[in-house]
């Protein structure tokens, strides 16, 4: 088996191939006598038939399987000999094959470019940080009371308003007169001004009496979930049984104690902690993007134009994914598509230098970061966590879509360490606000994204 460069073309070779007759004649004879031995040849015991019958009978499927195999074998081959690092898969073209003949075919691959990462040790960069003020604990610990309070039964006669807590029974119909699961309920207690229920619905129910039955008429969102509801008209009969007022909740030791705490100083520092726990997110996040943002512009290599492509179907199929969820049918403009790319290039720049780093310095996935994240999993969906648990044992893909970012998140708190960071006092309105005034991953660049 011989391969031979014939081109080179910035990141993409290619090679002729030549496996010889006699070596593909060597393996077919070989795999021939592997099945004569469980092979059942009518007249002749298992591992007995002719070898000139065996051939006659499964000559041209045997060939078949030898050229495949001859073909990947080469293909390996070529790509180890030549000590090449493949970006995507190999693309193969037999150019000639007869029976008796050598087997000749092309074997084009793009390669990984050679990375040169920038001295990590003369990164400059500035992490803004908020300080947690008292008003802000103030104003979460009034929250906390709000989404607390109890609501007690008015004795007063009057009618309902914004804020108030109705008990009531409704039954809703689609106009054909049909009623769908989930339209109807009995004993329902319902914050009016909450907007819990469908746009409408609340407000309609402002201005009413105990007693009062009141015919709501509203119309379905065109993205609702449930999709034989989806921009349907429905009318919901409804019955006002009780009108209940929230009573506000004194913010003390009391109060701390109803939520598991021992007092109103340690509800107080239980706050602290997770909203600086919080602001820290945000204080990382921007620090990566400025990270981020420096490797992008400090290195220029060419980039395999398979990846790029690769990573910019994969965008594009999230947008339209999250179009068609929202209804929305308006397609991307030429404009917004190169921004597209552009996110496709800058991505897979920023995962070459990042793997280059992380390769260089040994930083590695270890089986205990991915149990931690298969944990961090679970937690998010309480009462669920087995399932969960199963769901990563049974899915092995599952497991490895976590390795990624488990990686790129060590190679980034590598670096950092190593670069020169000082902090900056900022506010938190500049800590929290996105650079982009929209929502964006940290490997996006600061450019204003196409719409979703």
């Amino acid at each position: 088996m011989q391969a031979v460069e014939v081109k080179k073309d910035g990141l993409k070779r290619e090679y002729k191939v030549t496996v010889p007759a006699a070596e593909l004649a060597t393996r077919v004879s070989a795999r021939l006598a592997e099945l004569g031995k469980s092979m059942k040849v009518p007249g002749f015991r298992p591992g007995k038939a002719p070898a000139k019958m065996m051939e006659s009978r499964y000559g041209d499927a045997v060939m078949g399987e030898v050229v495949e195999k001859a073909v990947n074998d080469g293909t390996t081959a070529a790509i180890r000999d030549n000590k090449l690092r493949p970006a995507t898969q190999p693309s193969v073209d037999i150019k000639s094959f007869e029976k008796g003949k050598d087997l000749e075919f092309s074997m084009t691959v793009e390669v990984l470019p050679d990375v040169t990462v920038m001295d990590l040790k003369a990164i400059k960069l500035e992490r803004p940080v908020a300080k947690v003020a008292d008003k802000t604990i103030e104003d979460a610990l009034s929250r906390i009371a709000k989404n607390n309070r109890k609501t007690q039964k008015i004795s007063e006669n009057r009618a309902t308003k914004k804020g108030d807590v109705v008990v009531i029974d409704y039954a809703g119909k689609l106009e054909d007169g049909t009623t769908k699961p989930g339209m109807s309920s009995v004993g329902y207690q319902l914050e009016l001004g909450s907007n819990s229920f469908i746009a409408g619905f609340e407000d309609q129910l402002v201005g009413k009496n105990v007693g009062d039955d009141v015919e709501v008429k509203v119309t379905f969102p065109e993205n609702y979930g449930a999709a034989d509801l989806a921009g349907k008209n429905a009318t919901f009969a409804v019955t006002v049984h009780e009108i209940h007022e929230a009573a506000d909740a004194a913010i003390d030791d009391e109060f701390a104690k109803t939520l598991g705490v021992e007092d109103l100083n340690a509800l107080k520092k239980a706050v602290r902690d997770q909203m600086e726990s919080e602001y820290g997110q945000y204080s990382r996040q921007k620090l990566k993007r400025a990270l981020f943002d420096l490797l992008d512009e400090k290195h220029d290599f060419p980039l395999p134009f398979g990846m790029v492509e690769a990573e910019y179907k994969i965008i594009l199929d999230q947008i339209e994914q999250e179009k068609k969820y929202k209804g929305e049918t308006e397609a991307l403009g030429e404009e917004e598509l190169d921004e597209l790319k552009g996110i496709a290039a800058r991505r897979v720049r920023l995962g070459l230098i990042l793997s280059e780093v992380g390769q260089a310095n040994n930083v590695t996935v270890t089986d205990q970061d991915i149990q931690r994240a298969v944990m961090d999993q679970a937690r998010r969906f309480p009462g669920q966590e087995a399932q969960v648990f199963e769901m990563f044992r049974k899915n092995n893909q599952m497991v490895e879509n976590l390795r990624a970012p488990i990686f790129e998140d060590k190679v980034v708190d590598f670096m950092i360490e190593l670069a020169d960071i000082k902090d900056a006092e900022v506010s938190l309105e500049d800590l929290t606000r996105d650079d982009d005034d929209d929502t964006a991953e940290a490997s996006q660049p600061k450019a204003k994204k196409a719409k979703k």
